[in-house]
């Protein structure tokens, strides 16, 4: 993993730092596991607009990513290792001994030729999926599940991964990216290894057009508005604005809007840090 910063030719290369992508081995994805990716602009199915900021953008493609991991006991080989639009992690393309293809997200020192599988005869090396109740403590660990089955939904951005804390019965305990320590089912899958391109936040996007080609809009501050577009808006000259809020009233800057009484409340042991 490495960082280029460009020698300015353009105005827009002036602070532009890029990923150097030393790990991605080819540039032409797998044509059986891409799936088309229709976008709303930010509006719902009323063709109101819901969402803020958001539209345009370059053309993408999906990639089908196998979070389940639920092929047990059969080894893969990596083929490849590619970029991927649709998130901020590398992914690495699969082939399985029965010649069918599945793309995982990569993590780091992953390579190609290298040999993965899942399950319970798994070995805990770098990305091989296993149940956290056969993971070694204080092993470092990214795409979790959080329910049996349901696939990874924790640690999947590029450069993070929770560490195996403690096992106590039918729970492990795990510390996750965000500082929360946790409660998970100990028959939940973990891939071994924390989550590659982790210099993904050195990036420095150098000009406002970059960003319109991530389909992401200019936005404008709230306290520049009318009153009928934003709590915050209205008044004489630069008034501050009132407490700071979103556009739908909802107080910002430290107030919580966790629920006090939800049923996953008890499964937390330490909050994240504020």
């Amino acid at each position: 993993m490495s960082v280029r910063k460009l020698k300015p030719i353009t105005p827009g290369q002036r602070f532009r730092v890029v990923n150097g992508f030393d790990a991605i081995t080819t540039d032409k994805p797998e044509k059986s596991l891409l799936a088309p990716l229709k976008k709303s602009g930010g509006r719902n199915s009323q063709g109101k607009m819901t969402m803020s900021h958001r539209g345009g953008g370059h053309k993408r493609r999906y990639r089908v990513i196998d979070f389940k991991r639920d092929k047990q006991g059969v080894a893969a080989e990596v083929k490849s290792i590619q970029y991927d639009p649709n998130r901020t992690a590398f992914i690495a393309l699969l082939e399985y001994k029965d010649g069918e293809k599945s793309y995982v997200v990569a993590q780091n020192g992953l390579q190609v030729g290298q040999k993965v599988t899942s399950g319970t005869k798994a070995t805990p090396e770098i990305g091989n999926a296993l149940f956290l109740s056969d993971i070694p403590l204080g092993t470092i660990i990214s795409c979790i599940e959080l329910r049996p089955g349901q696939g990874a939904v924790m640690a999947r951005s590029a450069g993070t991964f929770a560490q195996l804390m403690a096992k106590d019965g039918k729970f492990v305990t795990i510390k996750l990216p965000s500082g929360e320590t946790r409660l998970i089912l100990s028959n939940c899958l973990a891939t071994i290894g924390a989550v590659s391109n982790s210099d993904h936040q050195l990036l420095v996007s150098g000009k406002a057009g970059r960003s319109r080609w991530l389909g992401r809009r200019p936005r404008t501050r709230p306290v520049v508005m009318n009153p009928v577009d934003h709590p915050m808006g209205g008044g004489e000259g630069k008034s501050s604005g009132g407490h700071p809020r979103s556009k739908n009233g909802i107080p910002a800057k430290g107030f919580r809007t966790r629920s006090k009484t939800k049923d996953s409340n008890r499964y937390i042991i330490e909050r994240r840090k504020k």
